[in-house]
């Protein structure tokens, strides 16, 4: 399971694809208070990260779920012309991510359970085991702690922040509350995991 969980979340390569995108976004802004420009920046970085990774025949998954995040961030900023808006998506994903991964867990069909699922190439054989539901619950609760914090923390420097100050507080938490807080979160689930056997029970034959 710890080799599937590290698989599944894209590795240093994955972590530094994240950020980029965003430094050079909140840098521009922040130099040139041209929100068009840094737009175009942001963009382009992730545009090239991608074909970088399909001249190299390396997975372009978390790319594309980056440059996705990017470009609805800067559609946002476009049609409002606020910069603030750049991080608005996000803020709104890991609500939406946080209360998904609450009800998943309450439901006892725990987020990570479907992520390990995902990587096995069965979806749901994990839940046949009550252990293994139980651990998956535990590691979710983890995972659930980083979006947790980044909705708390740039929730109210969106709603009531204004000029490059929001800009730059908005840029410097998501990079800070970015992959960091998602790795620690990762060391966190390899803990919980390290700390005996992983609870499997074979399953009767049908």
């Amino acid at each position: 399971m710890r080799a599937q969980l590290a698989k599944a979340f894209g590795g240093v390569r994955g972590i530094i694809e994240a950020a980029v995108p965003t430094i050079a976004f909140t840098v521009s802004w922040i130099t040139t208070e041209d929100l068009k420009l840094s737009l175009i920046i942001s963009v382009a970085l992730s545009v090239l990260l991608l074909v970088a990774r399909i001249v190299q025949r390396s997975t372009p998954q978390f790319v594309i779920n980056s440059l996705i995040g990017i470009a609805i961030g800067a559609f946002f900023a476009s049609r409002t012309g606020d910069a603030k808006d750049y991080f608005l998506p996000g803020i709104l994903w890991n609500a939406t991510y946080m209360v998904a991964m609450l009800v998943s867990i309450v439901t006892r069909w725990p987020v990570v359970g479907f992520l390990i699922g995902s990587v096995t190439g069965d979806p749901t054989a994990w839940h046949k085991d009550p252990g293994v539901v139980r651990l998956c619950s535990r590691l979710t609760w983890l995972l659930m702690l980083p979006c947790a914090v980044r909705v708390a923390v740039q929730g109210p420097v969106y709603l009531f922040g204004g000029g490059d100050q929001a800009v730059a507080a908005l840029g410097f938490a998501k990079i800070v509350m970015g992959w960091p807080l998602q790795v620690a979160a990762f060391a966190a689930m390899l803990w919980v995991l390290g700390r005996g056997r992983t609870p499997i029970k074979p399953v009767a034959p049908a």
